[in-house]
């Protein structure tokens, strides 16, 4: 399949597109960022099928983000590149150990303890929009439902990724959250801030 790697923009260009600006923001902030790949379609990359987000999918394996051609210019973009580049901060900087190894001692709570990373990296999500200099956005006007409530992000093959269903409300208030432009906000329940503080600039 043809794909394209996305080049960064550097600080001072001007704004190319919301994939670069994004890509841009993440890779100026954090260090091992992924490279964001253009893509005819996510299924059949990364051991992605159907099931897997078809807009914007985070591949551990390879550490790269794919984006599909066709819905790279849709309004929601920015934050569903942000939200993979979120997974992609915590996957690259051990903050997501943390809570693996929670949910493998605690397997009942599997769904709070995933609820809480993906509320997580809406707020990393935010703090890159905000970071990328683009809009305030509200995803209750973007999104009916949970837009994110199928397979997103993970190793290869992501058809198998984890998957946490979060009312968009409330992944709402984590996003903005974070574009309001702290770092250290992004601390839902028990899951701390801290990693992600020590994790800018590393």
């Amino acid at each position: 399949m043809r794909w394209l790697i996305v080049f960064l923009v550097s600080t001072g260009a001007a704004h190319a597109d919301v994939v670069s600006d994004i890509a841009a923001a993440a890779s100026e902030t954090f260090a091992r960022m992924p490279q964001v790949a253009i893509v005819d379609q996510i299924a059949g990359q990364c051991g992605a099928d159907d099931a897997v987000d078809a807009r914007a999918a985070y591949c551990t394996t390879g550490n790269r983000i794919l984006v599909a051609e066709k819905t790279r210019d849709l309004p929601q973009m920015a934050y569903l590149l942000g939200h993979a580049s979120g997974h992609a901060v915590q996957v690259q900087h051990g903050v997501a150990d943390f809570a693996l190894r929670e949910i493998r001692k605690r397997p009942d709570e599997e769904v709070m303890l995933r609820g809480l990373v993906e509320r997580r990296v809406d707020c990393i999500a935010g703090f890159l929009v905000q970071g990328a200099g683009l809009p305030t956005m509200d995803l209750p006007v973007l999104f009916q439902n949970d837009p994110l409530d199928s397979p997103h992000w993970g190793r290869d093959p992501l058809r198998i990724g984890p998957v946490a269903d979060v009312p968009i409300a409330e992944r709402n208030d984590w996003f903005e959250r974070g574009q309001e432009g702290d770092i250290g906000a992004c601390a839902p329940g028990e899951v701390t801030g801290l990693g992600l503080v020590r994790a800018l600039h590393d």
